[in-house]
């Protein structure tokens, strides 16, 4: 087999089968990032990680000699019928991206190896490529989820109920950035299959999906990440296990608390609880004054939360939040959807006139 320059116009038939597969996984490659590259560019409004993507594309074009597509046979390709159900759909940007990723890491791989029967330079390059490539997933799937992280003004923190599903989806429908599975008490087996449940649902409407306390369950579900209370796990310990495309929150209760989550390395943190609410019993309010405070210091998103509903909303952002968490406004209610799109008007509202509280106003 001949390396670089002088290759034969007409290969063997052993050479003509290893010229097919560099010129199908080139393909496969440069489709794969011109994916994700559109993504960076229209999505993201990502200018570097474009420019990042498009020179790993041209490097591929120079590698695409007119020698491997002339091998190209694609009538005669037994691979072309080939399909799986997964790939009928994809529920989610982050499905779309995490598929376009892996698609080009294994075309790297292929090239990689049958590169060396071709050419050392595109052996190397395919390998060092590849490794820029995991670098790449990292940044932009954990870029994609802190990029509605900052976005999402609302968040819905479920209670145990028996209709569960309906009222999550309810409330997606009306709006809900951010839900968080919240049940202490029951058994793996079910707390599993709802997380699955939920988290196809948040995916569906473009939310993000986080589980309470369990890293575990955060894992086995793939979920965008976990909130955890101060008793629970340290910071960097959830995210050695998680990696660093996962969101990790904590509860945080006074100033303190708020100083050590963020130097810890919280991605966001739960600022109450505001008002006394029977979700955490015997836990004090934290107060209004701790909202301003949250106003003045904190650098990473912050969520009030804790008995905030309808009726005391607008203290809340006049007190200087501009996102909320909820749980009882929106389980509990009637009409979970026109909550959560009362919830989103008035956090929208806030964002879009930061001087100016939102106005109380009635739901019916």
């Amino acid at each position: 087999m001949p390396h670089g320059a002088g290759l034969p116009s007409l290969p063997g038939c052993a050479d003509a089968a290893v010229y097919r597969i560099l010129d199908a996984n080139l393909d496969r490659a440069r489709e794969g990032l011109r994916i994700v590259e559109e993504w960076c560019r229209f999505g993201l409004n990502n200018p570097a990680q474009t420019e990042q993507i498009k020179h790993l594309r041209q490097t591929l074009a120079q590698w695409h000699a007119p020698e491997l597509r002339l091998c190209r046979d694609t009538p005669g390709d037994p691979g072309v019928a080939l399909t799986h159900p997964q790939e009928a759909e994809r529920t989610s940007i982050t499905a779309v991206l995490q598929a376009n990723l892996c698609r080009v890491q294994e075309a790297l791989r292929v090239l990689e190896e049958y590169g060396k029967l071709y050419r050392s330079d595109l052996a190397s390059g395919a390998k060092a490529m590849r490794y820029r490539v995991y670098t790449l997933e990292s940044e932009l799937l954990g870029g994609h989820r802190l990029q509605r992280l900052h976005q999402g003004l609302t968040y819905l923190v479920t209670s145990p109920c028996d209709r569960l599903l309906p009222i999550v989806e309810a409330a997606l429908q009306g709006g809900m950035a951010l839900v968080q599975y919240r049940d202490k008490h029951a058994d793996d087996h079910l707390r599993l299959e709802l997380a699955h449940q939920l988290k196809a649902l948040c995916h569906r409407y473009g939310a993000l999906f986080l589980i309470n306390d369990r890293v575990d369950l955060a894992l086995a579900v793939e979920a965008d990440g976990v909130h955890l209370g101060q008793s629970d796990l340290p910071i960097a310990v959830a995210r050695q296990l998680l990696g660093g495309q996962r969101i990790v929150g904590r509860s945080t209760t006074n100033p303190d608390e708020m100083q050590r989550a963020i130097a810890e390395g919280a991605d966001y943190i739960g600022v109450g609880p505001v008002f006394a609410t029977p979700t955490k019993p015997g836990k004090a309010a934290a107060g209004l004054d701790y909202v301003r405070y949250a106003a003045e210091h904190a650098t990473v998103p912050w969520y009030a939360i804790g008995g905030i509903n309808t009726d005391n909303l607008s203290e809340v952002l006049q007190a200087g939040a501009e996102r909320v968490a909820v749980v009882r406004a929106i389980v509990e209610a009637e009409n979970p959807t026109l909550i959560a799109q009362y919830f989103a008007a008035q956090t929208n509202h806030r964002r879009a006139f930061p001087a100016a509280a939102a106005p109380a106003s009635q739901v019916n």
